[in-house]
C-alpha cells in the first residue's frame, strides 16, 4: 500500500478543521442525550456519533464508545450500498444487523447523507443501545440463545419509514421509550448533517483529514521494531448451560513490518452455541482502540489510521462469527477479551507503554417487568500502569459508558440501590497496583426478570511486568433482599425475581503493574 500523498494544509489549519469536524460529532452526541427517553442513554451516555467521507471512510469521531465507533463503517459502507445512489436530502436510513456492520441488536445505527448542491458530500451516523428491540427476554441480551432470531427484531439497511418504525415499537416491551430515543438519534443526524454541509460549502478538504491519520499511523508504527509477538487469553463460559460452562481461548500473533502491522486470530476457538460470539466489525474495533491506545492516543481517529492495518479474523470462530450465531455478548463481553489479547501482544512489542489487565468485562445486568426494561453495565478495575496505579470503579477498554446515577434509576424504575461503593483490596498488587472494582446491590420492588451477562468470574485480569492479577468478580442473588440466604449465580444465567429479591454484582479489579513492593503491601 503506498503511503497518503502530501499535505494540502499547513498544520495549524489541518488542527483547526479537525477541531471543527470533532465538535460536530460531540455536538451530535450532546443533541442525542439531551432529547433521550431513555436513562441508558440520557444518563449512561451508552450511544456514539461521528461523520464519514463520502464512500463511507470514517472522518472523525466524539470520544464515545470504542466498540460502537470501530465497529460503525461497516455499518456505513452497508447502509450507503443500500441506496447506491439514490440518497437524498432528510434520508435516515437504520439498521441494527450484526452482520452488516452492527454491534448487537440493542445498538441501532442511524445514517444520513450530507448533501451540497445535489451531491453526497459525506455521511452522518450515531449508533444508540436501545433497551430492548424484542427477542426472548427482556433486554434483548438473553444469555442463553443459540441464534440472533431469539435475540430480537434483526433490521437490515432499510430507509426509516413511518412503518418502519411501527415494525420497531410493536418488537419492543418499551415502545414509548424507543420511539423517544429513536427520534432522539433522527435529531442528532440533522444536526451533523447541516453543520458538515457548512463546512463543506466553506472549502474544506475532508480527504486530508483521513490522509493524515494514515500519515501519523505510519510514522507511528515505524517507530515499533519488526517482529511477531503472541498473546493469548480466554472468555470464562459461553452461556448459562453446564456445557456452555467451559473456557473459550483467544489468541492473536501481532506482526509489524515496517509502517504496517498484522493482527492474525487464527488460533481462536471456533464459535459456539450461546451469545458470546462477536462479528468481524466488532474484533476490529478492539484491534483500532487497541492500537491507537498503544501508538500514540493523539492520532486522528479515523480511517486512514487503521489502512495500514490487517486483520485476519478467521470465519467461524468466536471472533468472527457466521450466521445464524447469536452475538449479543460478542458486542459486551469478547470485545473486551480481543482488547485485552491486542493489548498484550502490543505490550510485548512496546515494552513500558501498556498496562496490566482492567476488569476485562462490561457487568452487564438486565431487569425487565411488565412496560419496563433496565440495561447497565457496571464500571471495575483498570490495571496499574508504568510509575500510575490503575484507577477504581471505572469503566475498561471497549467501553465509555458511566453507572446509572442513583437517583436517577429508582426515579425511573421500581428499584432501589442498597448499596454501591468501591470493592476495596479487589486491585492486584503491583509497584503500580490495579484499580478496585465496585459492588453494586439493586433491589427490586416488584416480580421481573433477571438477566446477567458477565466475565471475569473464574479467570482474572492479569498483572504485567511482575504485578498481581485483580480479583475476580462475584454475582449473588439475595431473596428477600435477606444477607443470610444469599446464593451464589453464575457468571451468565436469566432468573426470575419477587418483590424484594436483591442482586449483588461485585465487579472484577484490575492487574498489577510491576514487582509488588518488598513488605507485600504496595500502596494505593
Amino acid at each position: 500500500m503506498t503511503a497518503a500523498g502530501p499535505p494540502a494544509l499547513d498544520p495549524a489549519s489541518l488542527q483547526v478543521l479537525i477541531s471543527r469536524l470533532t465538535g460536530v460529532s460531540e455536538e451530535m452526541g450532546a443533541v442525542l442525550r439531551r432529547s433521550a427517553f431513555s436513562p441508558n442513554i440520557k444518563e449512561r451516555a451508552d450511544c456514539s456519533a461521528a461523520l464519514f467521507t463520502p464512500d463511507g471512510e470514517l472522518l472523525v469521531q466524539a470520544e464515545h464508545i470504542p466498540v460502537h465507533l470501530g465497529s460503525m463503517p461497516a455499518s456505513v459502507r452497508a447502509a450507503i450500498a443500500s441506496v447506491g445512489g439514490g440518497a437524498e436530502p432528510g434520508l435516515q436510513i437504520v439498521l441494527n444487523d450484526p452482520f452488516a456492520g452492527g454491534t448487537h441488536l440493542n445498538d441501532i445505527t442511524l445514517v444520513a447523507p450530507c448533501l451540497v448542491d445535489g451531491v453526497v458530500a459525506g455521511w452522518a451516523a450515531n449508533r444508540a443501545h436501545h433497551a430492548d428491540v424484542g427477542g426472548m427476554a427482556p433486554g434483548s441480551i438473553p444469555p442463553d440463545a443459540t441464534e440472533i432470531q431469539q435475540e430480537g427484531l434483526r433490521i437490515p439497511p432499510l430507509r426509516l419509514t413511518p412503518e418502519v418504525v411501527s415494525l420497531l415499537l410493536a418488537a419492543s416491551r418499551t415502545p414509548e421509550e424507543r420511539e423517544g430515543d429513536l427520534a432522539a438519534q433522527v435529531g442528532a443526524n440533522r444536526v451533523g448533517v447541516e453543520r458538515m454541509a457548512a463546512l463543506v460549502r466553506a472549502g474544506a478538504p475532508l480527504r486530508e483529514i483521513v490522509d493524515y491519520g494514515e500519515r501519523r499511523m505510519r510514522a507511528a508504527l515505524a517507530e515499533l521494531p519488526d517482529g511477531s509477538w503472541s498473546f493469548e487469553d480466554v472468555l470464562d463460559s459461553t452461556g448459562p448451560r453446564p456445557d456452555q460452562q467451559r473456557p473459550a481461548r483467544v489468541t492473536v500473533r501481532l506482526t509489524i513490518a515496517g509502517d504496517e502491522a498484522t493482527f492474525d486470530f487464527t488460533g481462536t476457538d471456533g464459535q459456539r452455541p450461546g451469545n458470546v460470539n462477536a462479528v468481524e466489525a466488532v474484533t476490529v474495533s478492539a484491534v483500532a482502540f487497541s492500537l491507537r491506545a498503544v501508538t500514540d492516543p493523539t492520532i486522528p481517529a479515523n480511517g486512514g489510521a487503521l489502512r495500514p492495518v490487517r486483520v485476519v479474523a478467521p470465519l467461524g470462530t468466536i471472533v468472527n462469527a457466521r450466521p445464524p450465531a447469536a452475538v449479543g455478548a460478542g458486542n459486551v463481553e469478547v470485545s473486551q477479551r480481543v482488547a485485552d489479547v491486542c493489548l498484550g501482544a502490543l505490550g510485548q512489542a512496546a515494552p513500558g507503554r501498556v498496562g496490566a489487565a482492567g476488569q476485562g468485562t462490561m457487568n452487564n445486568l438486565i431487569l425487565g417487568g411488565p412496560g419496563w426494561v433496565y440495561y447497565e453495565t457496571i464500571g471495575g478495575g483498570q490495571g496499574g500502569r508504568p510509575g500510575r496505579a490503575g484507577m477504581n470503579g471505572v469503566h475498561t477498554a471497549m467501553t465509555n459508558t458511566g453507572d446509572t446515577p442513583t437517583e436517577a434509576l429508582e426515579r425511573t424504575y421500581p428499584v432501589r440501590v442498597r448499596r454501591y461503593r468501591l470493592r476495596r483490596s479487589s486491585g492486584g498488587q503491583g509497584a503500580a497496583p490495579g484499580g478496585d472494582g465496585i459492588e453494586r446491590e439493586l433491589q427490586v420492588l416488584e416480580a421481573c426478570t433477571l438477566s446477567l451477562i458477565t466475565e471475569r468470574r473464574v479467570s482474572r485480569p492479569w498483572g504485567l511486568a511482575g504485578g498481581e492479577p485483580g480479583a475476580p468478580g462475584e454475582n449473588w442473588l439475595l431473596p428477600g433482599g435477606n444477607e443470610s440466604r444469599a446464593e451464589r449465580l453464575p457468571d451468565k444465567c436469566t432468573v426470575q425475581l419477587g418483590a424484594g429479591d436483591a442482586v449483588r454484582v461485585l465487579t472484577p479489579g484490575g492487574g498489577g503493574w510491576g514487582t509488588p513492593a518488598a513488605d507485600g503491601a504496595a500502596r494505593k
